[in-house]
């Protein structure tokens, strides 16, 4: 059950216009996700053929970005939003584009992925692909977490997911720089690495964005914009866990 109703119009219909939009915002999100647990599998699995259903299903999320935008003009035409109501719209147009943008970056994943299984004599060890994989799940998690959030109205858990930055991006860095120490191993890993990296940043993007998601999560709630807030400067990094052995 919700955290926060959106209802107590007195038109009634308007009640279930939001309701529905509602409803459409997470079902963008749970294909989002959807589509990012399948790029990742592509990866784990090694599997091009997994990479090429997910972006066969790209148009998929487009199409229902535009749909949810042409249903959000609608009840900004016809209801005329104001106070707590344009809150709740606006909210929802945001966390359409956040959303779009996490299909946008699961399909760059499998692109890359192709990529990397069809297009390089070796395929990456195990040792390589392992932050990209601490990374996925990591990113996955985040998003779950949001999407769960946005799904139940729940401030306290989207705060959660919104303050997540200082710990997604130190996963984020010491991957990459462990992803380096394989190329001054052997210069032939360079490849590899170049598109290992470019995976563990559209991983990254995709964490960002979940994090955004809380954020206007918490804002439809609350009324808070807590888009900018920073860490503490006493909060310490964390993630980055050890790696296995790279021999």
């Amino acid at each position: 059950m919700s955290q926060y109703g959106l209802e107590g119009h007195t038109v009634r219909r308007y009640d279930g216009e939001l309701n529905h939009l509602h409803l459409r915002v997470v079902e963008l999100g749970g294909l989002a996700l959807h589509q990012t647990r399948s790029a990742l599998a592509a990866l784990q699995e090694r599997d091009v053929r997994i990479a090429r259903a997910v972006i066969g299903r790209e148009w998929e999320v487009n199409r229902l970005d535009v749909s949810i935008d042409d249903d959000l003009i609608s009840v900004i035409a016809r209801r005329a939003p104001v106070a707590r109501d344009l809150r709740i719209v606006m909210a929802f147009a945001k966390t359409v584009n956040e959303l779009e943008r996490v299909g946008d970056e699961a399909n760059k994943v499998a692109r890359l992925a192709i990529g990397l299984f069809d297009g390089f004599r070796l395929d990456p060890g195990d040792a390589q692909m392992w932050d990209v994989q601490t990374m996925g799940r990591r990113v996955v998690e985040l998003l779950e977490r949001a999407m769960d959030a946005l799904d139940r109205l729940d401030v306290v858990a989207a705060q959660a997911v919104a303050g997540s930055r200082r710990e997604l991006d130190a996963e984020c860095q010491a991957g990459l720089r462990r992803l380096t120490t394989y190329v001054m191993e052997d210069a032939r890993n360079v490849g590899q690495v170049i598109t290992l990296t470019q995976i563990i940043k559209a991983l990254e993007r995709i964490g960002d964005h979940a994090r955004h998601v809380g954020e206007y999560v918490v804002y439809l709630v609350s009324g808070e914009d807590v888009r900018h807030q920073k860490c503490q400067p006493d909060d310490p990094p964390t993630g980055g866990g050890a790696a296995p052995d790279p021999g």
